[in-house]
């Protein structure tokens, strides 16, 4: 569901920005972060974590911006051949990340567009809504995305294909873990799932997988900080 796609997104931004960071592995493409702009990558991975369910018009995140997500989903989710088809593969994390990467580089405007509708998504999985009010719930919504884009308006987000390519990555891996699977290699028609969650929103999903990722994105969370990393690391 979606609060586990967002926190799961954020999740293995976090978990992977030492790996990302170090000179020996990835040389002159390394990220040299702040602090700021790793836990602004964690939130746009949080947003990126719902990104593949926009070829679902009936999903959480269809109704975000109300009639406008709805359209676009339904029109993502027939040119992608349904829910669970081109939009959850590899092939669609690494053009997300690309383009969102390229609108941070080059186009300011689109990226904070780009970014606000993130934000919404995120803050649509994380399921925070006014219950019964879903007017009232779509206005929180849009003013906290507007606020975060107003944060981290100023920030060099020129690495912003990282987070969203992983939050896209780690919804593919969950939605595998789950009966149906994803066709991660599409177009190849093989459909990969190993499933260890036997229901979507239920029992183990709630009680167990989120509380889990809410703890590990605290404990990651505190190291990106600086607490167990080397000197000079996010600088």
């Amino acid at each position: 569901m979606g609060r586990t796609h967002a926190l799961s997104g954020a999740v293995l931004w976090l978990a992977a920005v030492p790996a990302l960071s170090r000179e020996e592995w990835l040389g002159t493409h390394a990220l040299s972060l702040s602090s700021n702009q790793v836990l602004a990558g964690a939130v746009v991975a949080a947003g990126a974590g719902l990104l593949p369910d926009i070829d679902h018009p009936r999903g959480r995140i269809a109704g975000t911006l109300g009639p406008i997500t709805r359209t676009l989903c339904r029109w993502v989710g027939r040119a992608s051949g349904g829910h669970r088809h081109a939009t959850h593969s590899l092939v669609f994390a690494v053009a997300m990340g690309a383009l969102m990467g390229l609108l941070a580089d080059h186009f300011r405007y689109g990226w904070w567009a780009a970014l606000f509708v993130l934000v919404g998504f995120g803050l649509r999985g994380l399921g925070l809504d006014f219950e019964g009010h879903e007017f009232w719930s779509g206005l929180k919504d849009c003013v906290t995305a507007g606020i975060a884009v107003y944060l981290m308006h100023g920030l060099d987000m020129g690495f912003a294909a990282w987070p969203v390519a992983l939050g896209c990555v780690a919804h593919l891996i969950g939605d595998c873990l789950t009966p149906r699977g994803c066709l991660l290699l599409w177009p190849v028609p093989w459909r990969m799932e190993t499933v260890i969650v036997p229901r979507t929103d239920g029992r183990a999903e709630r009680l167990v997988v989120v509380p889990l990722l809410a703890v590990v994105g605290v404990i990651l969370t505190v190291h990106t900080l600086g607490v167990g990393f080397p000197s000079g690391l996010f600088r």
